[in-house]
């Protein structure tokens, strides 16, 4: 399975709607690909909370069609990282926004939405902002090879929570998707955090990161692909925009599971 990363690197002089014409002419460049991976929130940005409001859209608005022409152009699936999503009506936590992302079919289609379950801020913004998301989602995808991958979707400071990931493992997953606003200050968690989730899963790890500077805070970058073995196959620089193209041997999941059967010895 081919796989695009896209690790994004903008500032926040960049206007919005040009960021999105740009990456969406870059997706559509990566014609080649089974599977193409953005970075969460890189239209509103992953720090300007004081914009997500304005920034906010309903899962059939604007940014969700630039999306759908974008996996079209490319002819793959198109997991399009996270925006911010204006809900039909407040949430349990009284919000009307979340981060959302959508996972787009090579016709178009939106095969898949998933909503944050662990909102960063330790009270403030996206606690304080956004509804959290409920549903672990996992879904099997075109490996390109004419057969199907299960995956599991997550965003970012979900990676701090294994939990989430066990629980998309026992639902079959062999490939986990991470696209990621995640600061300089903490990029050594976020690499680190990755590969733990590949070994002890025993699944692929994508993560996509942005790089830049959002709302003066610096992003890590670091974007990477791991093994279920726990080795690093691609990474990305620490904060300059690039694009990963990794061949993953998802046959070769299976069967280090099979020679290393440790998930088989849980019990708890």
């Amino acid at each position: 399975m081919r796989i695009a990363v896209v690790q994004l690197a903008y500032g926040d002089e960049e206007p919005r709607a040009a960021r999105v014409e740009r990456v969406a002419r870059l997706v559509a460049d990566l014609r080649g690909h089974d599977l193409v991976l953005l970075p969460e929130l890189w239209a509103p940005t992953g720090f300007d909370y004081s914009g997500w409001d304005a920034a906010a859209e309903p899962l059939d608005g604007p940014w969700a069609a630039a999306m759908a022409d974008a996996a079209r152009a490319l002819g793959a699936t198109l997991h399009a990282g996270s925006f911010v999503e204006r809900l039909p009506e407040p949430g349990p936590d009284g919000n009307t926004l979340a981060n959302t992302s959508l996972v787009f079919a090579a016709d178009g289609d939106v095969v898949a939405t998933y909503r944050k379950v662990h909102r960063f801020g330790f009270g403030s913004g996206e606690p304080k902002l956004m509804e959290a998301g409920q549903d672990v989602v996992v879904l099997d995808l075109p490996d390109g090879a004419g057969g199907s991958i299960r995956t599991g979707l997550s965003t970012c400071y979900d990676l701090r929570f294994p939990e989430l990931y066990r629980r998309q493992q026992e639902a079959g997953a062999e490939l986990l998707l991470v696209p990621a606003a995640w600061p300089a200050a903490r990029v050594a968690h976020w690499t680190l955090l990755g590969r733990a989730r590949a070994v002890e899963d025993q699944c692929v790890v994508v993560q996509a990161n942005t790089g830049g500077t959002h709302a003066r805070t610096p992003m890590g970058g670091h974007s990477q692909v791991v093994a279920a073995t726990g080795e690093v196959l691609a990474e990305a620089a620490h904060g300059d925009e690039a694009v990963l193209s990794v061949d993953v041997d998802l046959a070769a999941t299976s069967a280090y599971r099979e020679a290393f059967p440790v998930l088989a010895d849980r019990r708890l």
